[in-house]
């Protein structure tokens, strides 16, 4: 445990040796350890010179331990003022590299290639802990991890940091099963979120200050991204999220009231009995027809029949007073449900 705080492997033997008879001289401390008596000797002075011990008076030399809790605390807070002297350092030359970017980097440097899945995953989530104002993406299928399991990372700076997340989705990442549950977890968390027919690429934002944009090739996801510093190109890619973000279908999630019903059919049958209410699976079945799924994609998503969405879309039609698949989606926009 000691090397965390520049303790060598022999110290610590030698320490722990020590302080566990108290007082020793070099000769008890031979069978303890496997030294020999020189390596022994020199490692009882490097002791003694870093507080960990100290030498007695008389003959032949005693040694007598520092008590352990007090060699931690003095170590760990000269580690932790090493850390801090790094930490400020690092701040200095990050901030030197920032300067450097904007002025006088190659154009050879201003897009670097990043290869692997445990590289793509640390720059993900480095891009996010750096961002200052926001994060956008763009979210298609395929992908790296599986789809369902979210983004932690996001959940957790939008609870701690209030950082904002716009994200849009094609529409064929909602027709994943589960996926859309997901979509609607990180909604209630805080994102802001909408979907569009052809979103062309998948590339998360940081600020503007820095894209991430996986390679695709042959319709394949392969292990290694683009990351854009800025220039002309990154200011081009934020522009045409923005454009793509002006033209997508906003999703919000709709007030839900189960009334403490545990059963699917038993929520339905309570959003049927108050129509100002919706069920999880109507909330799911409105972002679907936002986002423009025909009734044969938001089957296979929801598991239900074409049978069973034709009648939920009409029953949503029937609350809303609407007479068409239009005006049931405009109806849902004038009430805050997409």
């Amino acid at each position: 445990m000691w090397h965390v705080v520049g303790v060598s492997e022999a110290e610590e033997h030698v320490y722990e040796a020590l302080t566990r008879r108290r007082q020793a001289t070099a000769g008890d401390l031979l069978g303890d350890v496997a030294l020999s008596r020189a390596q022994l000797t020199r490692t009882l002075g490097r002791l003694v010179d870093r507080g960990l011990a100290s030498r007695l008076s008389g003959r032949p030399t005693r040694y007598a331990a520092t008590p352990p809790d007090q060699v931690a605390t003095v170590l760990i807070a000269e580690r932790e003022r090493d850390l801090l002297r790094l930490r400020t350092h690092a701040d200095q030359l990050a901030k030197e590299l920032r300067q450097h970017d904007g002025t006088g980097r190659h154009p050879a440097e201003l897009v670097e290639v990043i290869e692997g899945p445990a590289n793509l995953r640390a720059t993900l989530v480095r891009l996010q802990r750096e961002a200052r104002v926001q994060i956008r993406g763009l979210d298609r299928p395929p992908y790296l991890d599986n789809p369902v399991s979210g983004n932690t990372e996001e959940a957790h700076q939008l609870a701690n940091r209030g950082l904002t997340y716009r994200v849009i989705y094609d529409r064929s990442a909602l027709a994943i099963p589960g996926r859309m549950a997901e979509i609607w977890r990180g909604i209630q968390s805080g994102e802001r979120a909408r979907v569009a027919s052809n979103v062309p690429m998948k590339m998360m934002l940081s600020d503007n200050r820095l894209a991430l944009i996986p390679v695709m090739t042959g319709g394949q996801l392969a292990d290694a991204a683009y990351l854009v510093h800025p220039s002309s190109l990154l200011d081009a890619v934020c522009e045409l999220f923005e454009a793509l973000w002006e033209r997508a279908v906003a999703i919000n999630r709709a007030v839900v009231n189960r009334g403490g019903a545990d059963h699917p059919d038993a929520v339905e049958l309570a959003a049927e009995s108050h129509p100002g209410q919706l069920s999880d699976r109507d909330t799911e079945l409105i972002g679907l027809l936002a986002g423009g799924a025909t009734d044969e994609r938001i089957a296979r998503t929801l598991g239900w029949s074409v049978r069973t969405v034709h009648r939920h879309v009409h029953r949503l039609m029937t609350m809303v007073g609407a007479e068409t698949r239009f005006q049931a989606g405009m109806e849902a926009v004038r009430r805050g449900w997409i």
